[in-house]
């Protein structure tokens, strides 16, 4: 009897992962491709910045995707990146366009900093981090095609990806390359 409630504590505490400072159930959906469910490559685009490449944006999307209504869609972006950057340097500019959409309280602010800064590797050349927006649950993340975590917080993942989706963001050139159909259908790298 004590062995076997042992193997179902340590069953429980195998399936739970800590992410970005709270404990989320590790998601079943441990490949991008799993969790992008098949969906097409909607659009994509560079980011450059003072004449140096940034990254690749990709954005998979279910056929009749609707940018005005993203929050309520799953789908996938993909930032291949270019350039050498550290973790904590994404999550800070990443905080820094979700200002930029809308007021965000400070207690809250240094939440989803902590946050990303835990969950945001360093990154080289060629590395790929996927985010999947899953509504009415927050965003999930993918390094190179595989789990990296999850932030189950509706308000943040809605924030986050508005950096690329909303009518509000920064890189306006950017968002109508990504929203518009670029033709060929690809999957994403797994």
């Amino acid at each position: 009897m004590r062995a076997s409630v042992f193997s179902a504590v340590a069953l429980l505490a195998a399936a739970l992962i800590v992410t970005a400072g709270t404990v989320q159930a590790m998601s079943a959906e441990t490949t991008v491709s799993a969790a992008l469910k098949d969906q097409p490559r909607l659009g994509t685009a560079r980011l450059r910045v003072w004449g140096f490449e940034v990254y690749d944006a990709s954005l998979y999307a279910a056929p009749g995707f609707d940018a005005q209504r993203f929050t309520e869609q799953r789908f996938g972006l993909e930032l291949s990146y270019l350039r050498s950057f550290k973790g904590a340097d994404i999550a800070e500019r990443s905080l820094d366009e979700m200002r930029n959409l809308a007021a965000i309280d400070p207690a809250q602010a240094e939440r989803w900093l902590k946050a990303m800064s835990a969950l945001f590797p360093d990154v080289q050349r060629g590395d790929r981090i996927t985010g999947v927006h899953v509504p009415g649950t927050g965003a999930r993340f993918y390094l190179n095609g595989q789990w990296l975590g999850e932030l189950a917080d509706e308000a943040f993942s809605r924030q986050f990806f508005g950096i690329w989706l909303s009518p509000k963001t920064s890189q306006p050139a950017m968002r109508r390359a990504l929203i518009e159909p670029s033709g060929a259908a690809s999957r994403p790298s797994s």
